[in-house]
Formats: C-alpha cells, structure tokens, sequence
C-alpha cells in the first residue's frame, strides 16, 4: 500500500531536511526519502560558509545548537592582487556577519533533530518519478535498496534532490533551464595543518585565483583555479603547495598532509520553472551557482523559508496564494544570488586568454570595490545574505 502523507520530500540535504523540520513546528507531517544511506550523508565533507540568516533560522528553531557553539563566527574576508591584501569588514559596513560551519556538520544536526521528533526519514531510497503533479495527489515512485517498489501519495511533492533532480523533471518537462558553464574549476585539497589565516582569502593572482578557507583548528581547505578536465593525481604534494603559494603572494601558507583532492566544475543553472501543480522544487533541483559567492546552502535554506510559509497556508489554511506565488518571491533573491557569484567569479579568476586589457581592467574594479565604502558595504552586504 502506498505510504500517505500531506508532503513527500525528495531528498535529505539541507533543504530538505530544514523544511521537514519547518513543517513538523507548523503541524505538517511529512515522509523524506534520499538515496543515500545516513552515513554517506553525514560522512561526504562539503564547504559551509553560512550567512547570518541562515545559522538564526537554524538556531532559533531548534534545528542546531552546534552551529553557534561549533560553527565559527567570522567578521570579514580579505581580498588579495597586486601583492597586498585588502580586509572587508562586515561588522563595520552591514552589522553582519557569516559562520564558517561545514554542511556535513548542518547534516548531522538536522538528522539528529528530526530522528528525535520522529521524522519518517527513509535512507537508501531512490526516487525514480513524480507522476500526477497537476492532481490534488502527487505521488512519488521510488526503490528501496532490496529493489522493492515503494508509492508515497502525497497532497504536495518537493524536489530537494540535487542537482540531478529526478522531481525537476515532472516540474519543467523538457523545458529546462537557463545555463552557463563557466571556462576554468577549482582544484580543491583537504589537508591536516593549522590555519593560515584567521579569516578567509580571496586571491586574484597573476597565476589564476586561489581561496584559502578553513575547516577546523586541525584540518583546512584550499584552492586554486584549474582547467576544468584536470586530473586530482596530476600533482604531487609539493606541486599543490607551490602553485598555491605561488597564488597567494604575501602569505605564508602552513602546509600539512594532503588527504582529500577534487575538481570542482563551475556551473550556473536556473529552472525555467520551479512549479507545477502539486510539486515544487528548491534548492539545487532549482538552480546552481558558482561557489565563489559562498550561496548554495544558503539559497536553499531562503527557498525553504519561503515554502514553508507557502506549504503551510495550503494545507492549514487552504489558502494557496503564497503557493501561487513562491517562484517569483523565490526567484528575486534567486537571481541576485546569481549575479552575485558571477560578479565574484569574473573579478576574481583568470579567464583563458585574457589579454592585458582584461587583466588591469579586472585590477581596476578590485581597487574601485575595496577603495570605497559603497563597495566594501555592497559586497559584505551580499556575502553575510540579505534578510529573509
């Protein structure tokens, strides 16, 4: 018999998660299924630069303690050319600030949380369609791991399933999306080391861009731009360090053991719809963007705020005027979250065959941005998150 419940939720990412444990506050019972078992959720380490609103909205409504007490706060970045460093100061311009807390780690969390409020979170199970979406009963068909067929009917279905959405496909058809890939990655390294610096760096360097982030007291992430199509093995460790230090003139990096490696493909997408009838997307089945602006997680948490509103009106109220107009509430953000991250992507890295031109040009707008207040305050009021 098929499973009943008022919202089946693809996918237990931090989208999905976040808006079981919304709709479980309103009264709204849901079903969340992934693909993926707990400990591949949890175990997958990922980058997690939070903006302000997103570590209240987890804080304030229970969803994690940790996130303030673990998570550390940070009150400005630098951005590094020329061979000189220049800080942005978010206290300073915007009164904000962003939490550096990994998004394994907001996993956790959400799982812990919604396993105590027992959450019906069904792990190792892969949705395979969305069928009936203009209908009042949207069902979701999926598999579990012994490969028996399991229904969840349901009055609404979310797509929170990634980038390679199975539920975008009942939404757009073949419709799509708008695309851009972009010409250049990051090649990505996880190393055991103390940190470099106390705030993260953004470097525009002759050589190409390098950021250098943080983990932990003991474990730190770096970067550097790469070609798309390079291999994670064609580098010795001494090779990584040197090309990473060779980005970040003015730094002394603290090197470490190299254990982790990985080629980050830069890609920006936007679905030409994020609803249709009973099934609605968010997060990464809605759109994508390049992780210079630090906005993915937190773009999909900004989707669920909104939603859970929408979601709660519908079925509580059976008003659907907040429904009606979630993807272009969404969307406003959507877009200035987009332009965002292609604004720090193309004043940051290096293009493939920039000419001189290009390349003062690209020095002339960091100087205009971090000799001025209006535009230290427009990129710190961008990068903390504008309010929910």
């Amino acid at each position: 018999m098929p499973v009943r419940t008022r919202v089946a939720i693809i996918g237990a990412g931090p989208a999905g998660l976040l808006l079981s444990h919304l709709l479980d506050r309103c009264g709204v019972e849901s079903v969340v299924i992934d693909s993926r078992t707990r400990e591949q959720i949890e175990s997958t380490i990922r980058a997690g630069i939070l903006e302000q609103g997103t570590v209240e909205i987890l804080a304030e409504t229970g969803a994690s303690d940790r996130v303030r007490t673990v998570g550390q706060r940070h009150e400005g970045i630098q951005l590094r050319f020329a061979g000189e460093g220049h800080r942005i100061d978010f206290a300073d311009t915007v009164g904000r600030a962003v939490w550096l807390y990994p998004q394994h780690e907001v996993l956790k969390d959400l799982i812990a949380a919604r396993l105590a409020a027992g959450q019906y979170l069904r792990f190792a199970t892969t949705a395979v369609r969305v069928e009936d979406a203009t209908t009042s009963r949207p069902r979701v068909v999926a598999q579990d791991a012994e490969g028996r067929t399991v229904e969840i009917e349901a009055d609404v279905v979310v797509g929170a399933d990634g980038s390679r959405s199975v539920a975008r496909a009942a939404v757009t058809g073949s419709y799509g999306g708008y695309f851009r890939e972009y010409p250049f990655a990051w090649f990505g390294i996880l190393c055991e080391a103390p940190p470099s610096a106390e705030e993260l760096i953004y470097s525009n360097s002759p050589n190409g861009f390098a950021l250098i982030s943080r983990r932990s007291p003991k474990v730190q992430r770096m970067y550097f731009q790469c070609d798309p199509d390079t291999d994670t093995e064609a580098y010795a460790e001494d090779q990584l360090w040197e090309i990473l230090q060779s980005r970040v003139p003015g730094t002394a990096l603290k090197e470490g053991r190299i254990f982790q490696r990985d080629v980050l493909r830069f890609r920006s997408f936007v679905a030409h719809e994020m609803r249709r009838g009973r099934v609605v997307l968010v997060g990464d089945a809605a759109h994508t963007v390049p992780p210079t602006g630090a906005k993915g997680m937190n773009l999909a948490v900004a989707d669920v705020a909104v939603l859970t509103e929408a979601l709660r009106a519908l079925l509580l109220d059976h008003d659907e005027t907040l429904l009606d107009a979630f993807a272009e509430t969404a969307l406003h953000r959507i877009w200035k979250a987009q332009h965002f991250s292609w604004w720090m992507t193309s004043m940051l890295h290096l293009e493939p065959g920039a000419s001189d031109f290009d390349r003062l040009r690209q020095i002339g707008e960091l100087r205009s941005v971090v000799e001025s207040r209006a535009g230290r305050t427009l990129l710190a009021e961008a990068y903390t998150g504008w309010p929910l």
